[in-house]
């Protein structure tokens, strides 16, 4: 008896620049390396990592690259226009994008991978409307986003009614897909490279706290540096980005800046430090996962994604208010001698690569039999 043909798949993505998102592609690209992905733009760097599988159109070539966030209707018609026929599956990857614009031919399943519901449409619309995070560009951003926001939301909560199947990457986003889109989701937590952060438990001696990541105004790092700065405790703060200079100036004695460390460096910072400080309102949050496979715990915000991996007490705490002051008291209460380097590693390790593959071949396996 001839073996079953294997089903033709798709992979689509809003677009391909590097962070959290883009390991799931990787991932799925893994499990299914003939597929295609299709994105409105893709770098050099992650077409490569892709195996030059990747599939872009017209914006690809924008020759207006530093404007390309402005491009938000064309990439909803160019994703609406994909032609998707001949595939049995295709699963759409999609956060603060406009990937959920495709449309798939009748008897194909369509699953959807959600980072997060649109975040300027939705949840965090205030905030995108007091700082777009345009520049110079800021007061046409905001007279777009509100003079579009009316039926941009119409728009995005009738493509959200199309997939067979939502996938959420928390339980806050899958909560965010009941509430905005009206949707039911099963949550599969992003792959994080465990791995590559283990270190052997006692390896380094714990002193101070760390925190890592690009550094831009929604995840908070003013509040990391001033409650540091007010306890004089020891912070290292690694990365860059365009809140850098802000933060550096706004800095004491006790805080110091790291923006080249490698991949390579990046497991042993996360070891030796106490704590590591997270303030930002995440739908999940990649890098104190990371470090929590070093066995360091995690100090934060109480909201978003950090729920689903601290446990109170055993992997960190939480802080309730997204304030210094809220910061400064967690911290100060927070005793590193009664939490354990293996249990806090333990729990990161329920985010590995291959958590992430079972989950995600079982929910597809699923709705394809539905067809």
């Amino acid at each position: 008896m001839p073996a079953p043909t294997p089903p033709k798949v798709a992979i689509v993505h809003d677009w391909l620049v590097g962070g959290g998102a883009e390991r799931v592609i990787q991932e799925l690209h893994e499990m299914f390396p003939d597929a295609p992905i299709y994105t409105s733009y893709c770098t050099d760097e992650w077409r490569q990592r892709l195996d030059n599988k990747v599939v872009t159109g017209f914006l690809q070539h924008w020759p207006f690259s530093k404007l390309r966030k402005f491009a938000g209707l064309l990439r909803i018609w160019w994703f609406g226009h994909l032609d998707l026929s001949g595939y049995d599956i295709v699963i759409c990857s999609t956060g603060n994008g406009e990937a959920k614009a495709i449309k798939v031919p009748e008897g194909t399943t369509y699953i959807c991978y959600c980072h997060a519901p649109t975040h300027y449409f939705w949840r965090h619309y205030d905030k995108y409307l007091s700082d777009p995070g345009f520049g110079a560009f800021d007061p046409l951003a905001r007279l777009g986003l509100r003079l579009l926001v009316g039926p941009l939301r119409r728009w995005d909560k009738k493509a959200a009614q199309r997939p067979d199947c939502f996938i959420a990457n928390s339980t806050h986003t899958q909560a965010e897909i009941k509430t905005f889109y009206g949707r039911d989701s099963v949550v599969v937590h992003p792959p994080i490279d465990i791995a590559r952060f283990t270190t052997k438990p006692g390896k380094y001696s714990r002193q101070g706290f760390v925190t890592a990541g690009r550094q831009t105004p929604y995840k908070r790092n003013d509040l990391l540096v001033e409650a540091c700065t007010k306890l004089n405790v020891p912070l290292t703060v690694i990365g860059r980005g365009p809140e850098h200079d802000r933060l550096v100036a706004m800095a004491g004695s006790s805080v110091t800046f790291l923006t080249n460390v490698t991949d390579a460096e990046m497991p042993e910072h996360f070891a030796k430090a106490k704590a590591f400080l997270f303030a930002a309102y995440e739908d999940f949050g990649v890098t104190p996962v990371e470090a929590m496979a070093a066995g360091t715990p995690v100090i934060a915000y109480s909201q978003g994604g950090a729920r689903d991996y601290i446990i109170p007490g055993k992997t960190g705490v939480f802080f309730d208010e997204q304030t210094a002051d809220a910061l400064q008291g967690a911290i100060k209460s927070f005793d590193n001698t009664k939490v354990q380097e293996r249990e806090v590693a333990a729990k990161a390790v329920t985010f590995a690569p291959d958590v992430f593959r079972q989950k995600m071949h079982a929910i597809i396996d699923e709705y394809t039999s539905k067809k």
